[in-house]
């Protein structure tokens, strides 16, 4: 019988192998040759009346771009893509020789935005997608890969605008604590190819966007800043941001010249009947594949929800009431007073987080509809935030991980009796791209013993958290237990948890 643990493993691994590029790609897109040449992707078909183009940018794109050229064969003509530094050496390293092109590959690649930050490289790999779109005619057709980290990957901003202007203001931004998609919106905002430019500049080829999503929704007017959708946000969006974060009197000269001479509207849908926005991966498709799996192991399984967002200490406070609530589930005490408690304080923390597509009423009626007999799998995708207040070495998945251990232990402490003290519980929370914070793990694994373990070691696990130095914490044990170490996947939809529970 394997462990609560490497079944959780197992289904993370699975969760992150189902949006594996190339996987994805193959599902969604397949070419029709014969006389009158077609592009299918996912049932609809676009003609290839002359050439075709690929552009592509973001963490995962190397992959899918190698599937690409694959599918596409001669049809392609050329393709540019703006990759993350290092990235052909690492996956090179790792021997995911799928994910690379081949030695004559039509594609050129530049890789840029070192640290996820826009660079002079990812400003050049920007210039050339940007002139190839401007070339290309009406019987064309642009092929555009798109994933997460796209938008670190496709500076351009609007002159005179310099790239190191644009990059302060978003330092700053960041700093104050905004949140990515208000970042987005004055990066867009500020930005030649985002916000829909990408496909003016293309207009009038034909434009087909396959977009892997890394954001709450899946919006592809927010997904690496939506060079081919429509913007949903105007100029006045930008300035609200940068009055809310006390920055509008110490913008660079050319950033205010921008913002008084920009349209005040964004521009009219009518204006992108040439793109078609595809998304053919997402962390909600992700998530059902690891319930399968979970399904498969004899869990119970339930999907909490493909977008919990949040301070970190607010969602592991969510999570705990969850399991607190499973536990009773499985003592027979949930209808008793602490289920009553513990349901209110759910309410009240749906109501506080707003998670999108998070229906506790019915959710609670699944939960309640589950035997006591068989383990629970409860998963759950998004991407919280951390506020950092520390210098330590960490990421949201690690910090995570460490409060729901923390708020277990705690909770465990005041209900001696009662449960969480007679069940098993391990949580696991990993961001799919393998990256968490500036470190090598993907983020973490915490069970009900592990503060209890930390007390042994004379750990104060307070003391990590108010120096956001999860990765310091949980390095401290043998073996590298409680770190989720997967290495770059070369794909990323967010984040995944999982909690899984038994009696």
């Amino acid at each position: 019988s394997m462990s609560l643990r490497e079944h959780a493993l197992s289904l993370f691994r699975s969760a992150v192998g189902t949006v594996q590029p190339a996987a994805m790609l193959k599902r969604a897109v397949k070419l029709q040759g014969g006389e009158c040449p077609q592009l299918l992707v996912k049932g609809r078909a676009f003609p290839v009346k002359r050439d075709l183009y690929l552009v592509g940018f973001g963490k995962a794109v190397l992959g899918m771009a190698a599937a690409a050229e694959e599918i596409l064969g001669d049809h392609l003509v050329q393709g540019i893509i703006n990759v993350p530094l290092g990235i052909q050496e690492s996956l090179q390293r790792a021997g995911t020789q799928e994910m690379l092109l081949k030695p004559r590959s039509k594609i050129r690649v530049i890789e840029g935005a070192k640290n996820n930050l826009p660079d002079a490289e990812a400003l050049k790999g920007a210039v050339a997608i940007q002139e190839l779109a401007e070339g290309l005619t009406a019987d064309d057709l642009l092929l555009v890969l798109i994933s997460g980290g796209g938008s670190a990957l496709l500076p351009a901003p609007i002159p005179p605008i310099l790239l190191k202007e644009k990059e302060e203001l978003t330092k700053m931004l960041a700093s104050q604590g905004a949140a990515i998609q208000e970042l987005n919106i004055v990066r867009k905002t500020l930005s030649l190819l985002k916000g829909g430019g990408l496909a003016q500049l293309a207009y009038p080829a034909q434009v087909v966007s396959l977009i892997l999503s890394d954001v709450i929704g899946d919006p592809v007017d927010i997904i690496a800043s939506g060079p081919t959708a429509a913007s949903s946000h105007s100029i006045q969006d930008c300035l609200q941001i940068l009055a809310k974060y006390n920055l509008l009197h110490n913008l660079p000269k050319s950033v205010e010249t921008v913002l008084s001479s920009s349209p005040t509207k964004p521009s009219a849908p009518e204006d992108y009947s040439h793109v078609c926005n595809i998304i053919i991966g997402s962390n909600m498709l992700a998530l059902e594949e690891a319930k399968r799996q979970a399904e498969g192991l004899g869990y119970a399984t339930l999907i909490l929800s493909a977008a919990v967002c949040g301070e970190v200490s607010r969602v592991a406070t969510l999570y705990c009431q969850l399991i607190r609530l499973v536990c009773l589930g499985f003592t027979g005490l949930r209808e008793g007073p602490l289920g009553n408690e513990v349901r209110g304080n759910l309410l009240q923390l749906v109501a506080e987080l707003e998670i999108p597509g998070l229906n506790l009423a019915e959710f609670l009626q699944a939960l309640r509809g589950l035997g006591p007999e068989r383990p629970v799998c409860i998963l759950a995708g998004g991407e919280t935030t951390v506020q950092l207040q520390g210098t330590g070495k960490g990421g949201r998945n690690q910090e995570l991980a460490l409060r729901v251990g923390l708020e277990l232990h705690r909770a465990q402490a005041t209900e001696l009796s009662s449960p969480p003290g007679r069940c098993e519980i391990v949580f696991l929370s990993g961001g799919t791209d393998g990256q968490d914070g500036p470190t090598e793990a993907a983020g973490a694994i915490c069970s009900l013993e592990l503060v209890d373990e930390a007390l042994q070691e004379g750990l104060d696990v307070e003391a990590f958290l108010s120096n956001n130095d999860s990765y310091a914490f949980f390095s401290q044990f043998q073996g590298g237990h409680h770190l989720l170490v997967t290495g770059l996947t070369g794909t990323n939809v967010m984040d995944i948890q999982a909690v899984l529970i038994r009696a």
